[in-house]
């Protein structure tokens, strides 16, 4: 079956009728895998038509030999119209190679080979031309898998040696079929990475480049505990970030490489993006983009369980969105009915506003019940005399754990960010026969996204009631007194500054002595403790009984409204009242 000729793309102005003709002739030849990919016919007459029209002149091939695209260039460079998305994983190649001349008998250029890499192109190859439109040398590069034990530094692709035009011995159906295998290799090693899919952390920013680098610590655990594997991180300083893709030209190059070499799916940044930048990203990149909100977002859907935490994600989640419901052509638009209203009516995009509008106002009147629940329990509470120590801090502080070990609970506490995010109360029994609540709140985070803030604000709520905040800060985290700042400075935001407080010194047995003295200078009233040993917390239980007030000593745990439990929490009676003498605090 004869091919149909098809239009050339790219710098077409100018040429002559005859040369648009001839070039179109071009599309409907069959180009062998072997011999260089072509046959000494077609290199002629694709020489000499190059410099006929004195433009480079390039073919996009499939692996059929067949021409998928004709481009025309300008004398020193060909650029390549956006392509169709790319076929199976990230990881694969396209399926196509490209073949163009070079009218200066120059080599491959560094934008042939980033060109190849960004587009996972099978190949790219060069046919220089002289003067007089003959074929002279064959330039050849092809792509190189590479896995995450690669050294860095090393290219993604590798360059073939020049030979004749007419010498060349090089099979591109071999080559391909090498290649393929060796990424389908690569794909079963990330498949035994514990099935965790890769990302590459990016950040872009004004800060010094320690304090990115400090940053993307903590961005690969939170990368980490949504079930991703951080492969590989970029960093770059700029004074002001791209409008258009957060990354420059040379640094999109740099990451597609950085992708390619590491197998990963998925690019993550620690900064937030706007709705363009995600949208050019994701057509620029054809990998999943997100931001710092988006990871912590999909945490936070992940682990909450009661409804009051699905709700709040759910809020946060929808007012991210909002803003980023954007449409890409007007055949989403639909006609309005009736006699003499045809015509343009509420466009798709249009309906989904306004559905995710509708649903934030279901979603904030469901928080406020939510709220006013939460309110007449802490009521309640109060009426029945039983003061609120509320566990606060930075997120895996070790929060969860001192709640378990000091009531002898079994709260959900993981090493990983954002383990709990629903208020978890339980009834404990301090010496002198004084019972106080103790509640585990979410953790908190630096750059905490405003919407999830406003989302959770029911459950900070917690924090209002509280007689004693115990600020739980992680000693042996490295740091540690940049997070204590960051807590510090939201329960500032929060007015909650006049509420006593104490700040226990968690996982104090990691430290060495040298690090403990240090500690001891920054924060001489902390208190050292072991969350896990409950003998370790002596000091801190008889620091919170010196701040409650003398009175605060509550009756029998059946007393009217004493064990009242708000939705999805179970505050329920621990007496251990056995391990402790109440007239010496001690325990035995």
């Amino acid at each position: 079956m004869t091919a149909i000729a098809q239009k050339p793309q790219g710098n077409t102005q100018g040429l002559k009728p005859s040369q648009f003709q001839r070039l179109s002739r071009l599309t409907t030849r069959r180009f062998p895998p072997a011999g260089g990919g072509f046959t000494s016919d077609q290199a002629r007459e694709l020489a000499l038509l190059s410099r006929d029209v004195g433009r480079q002149v390039g073919l996009l091939i499939d692996r059929q030999g067949r021409v998928d695209m004709l481009i025309v260039g300008d004398p020193t460079s060909i650029y390549i119209p956006e392509l169709p998305r790319a076929r199976l994983g990230e990881m694969r190649l396209r399926g196509l190679r490209l073949l163009h001349t070079h009218l200066s008998g120059e080599a491959l250029s560094q934008e042939d080979l980033m060109d190849m890499v960004s587009l996972r192109l099978d190949s790219v190859s060069a046919l220089t031309v002289n003067d007089f439109g003959e074929p002279v040398q064959l330039h050849v590069a092809h792509v190189v898998p590479i896995n995450t034990a690669a050294a860095a530094g090393t290219k993604p692709y590798d360059v073939l040696p020049p030979v004749r035009w007419d010498r060349s011995e090089v099979d591109f159906a071999a080559l391909v079929s090498a290649l393929e295998d060796e990424f389908a290799r690569a794909e079963s090693a990330q498949a035994e990475d514990k099935g965790r899919e890769r990302a590459v952390l990016v950040s872009v920013s004004r800060d010094p480049r320690i304090v990115q680098e400090r940053s993307l610590e903590e961005l690969a655990e939170l990368a980490r505990t949504a079930g991703l594997a951080a492969s590989a991180r970029m960093v770059q300083r700029v004074s002001t970030a791209d409008s258009r893709h957060i990354l420059g030209k040379g640094k999109l190059q740099e990451l597609e490489v950085l992708c390619l070499q590491t197998g990963a799916q998925i690019v993550i940044f620690d900064q937030d993006l706007s709705p363009s930048q995600l949208r050019n990203l994701a057509e620029t990149t054809e990998r999943r983009v997100l931001d710092r909100t988006q990871l912590i977002l999909d945490i936070f859907a992940r682990r909450a369980t009661s409804r009051a935490g699905k709700l709040q994600v759910e809020m946060a989640q929808l007012k991210y969105t909002l803003p980023r419901l954007v449409g890409k052509t007007p055949a989403m638009s639909r006609l309005m009915g009736g006699i003499g209203g045809r015509g343009p009516g509420e466009t798709k995009l249009e309906i989904d506003r306004r559905r995710v509008r509708e649903r934030i106002t279901k979603v904030k009147k469901d928080l406020e019940d939510v709220r006013r629940h939460r309110s007449s329990t802490r009521d309640r509470r109060s009426k029945a005399g039983a003061p609120v120590i509320a566990l606060v801090g930075y997120t895996n502080a070790g929060k969860s754990t001192l709640l378990n070990t000091l009531t002898g609970s079994a709260v959900l506490a993981e090493d990983k960010l954002f383990a709990t995010l629903d208020p978890t109360s339980r009834r404990i029994r301090f010496p002198r026969e004084r019972e106080v609540i103790l509640t585990d709140t979410v953790g908190f985070i630096r750059r905490l996204p405003p919407d999830l803030k406003e989302a959770f604000r029911a459950t900070l709520e917690e924090l209002e009631s509280a007689d004693v905040l115990v600020h739980v800060a992680d000693a042996s985290h490295p740091e540690v007194v940049e997070q204590i700042t960051a807590v510090e400075s939201i329960l500032s935001e929060m007015d909650l500054g006049n509420t006593p407080r104490l700040l226990a010194l968690n996982k104090w047995e990691l430290l060495t002595e040298e690090q403990r003295e240090i500690m001891q200078r920054l924060y001489p009233a902390g208190i050292p403790v072991t969350a896990l040993a409950r003998k370790g917390l002596i000091p801190l239980v008889a620091a919170i009984l010196g701040r409650l007030p003398m009175d605060a000593v509550v009756g029998p745990l059946n007393a009217p409204g004493a064990n009242a439990g708000e939705s999805g929490v179970d505050i329920v009676g621990d007496d251990w009242l056995a391990d402790w003498e109440p007239e010496s605090g001690v325990v035995q």
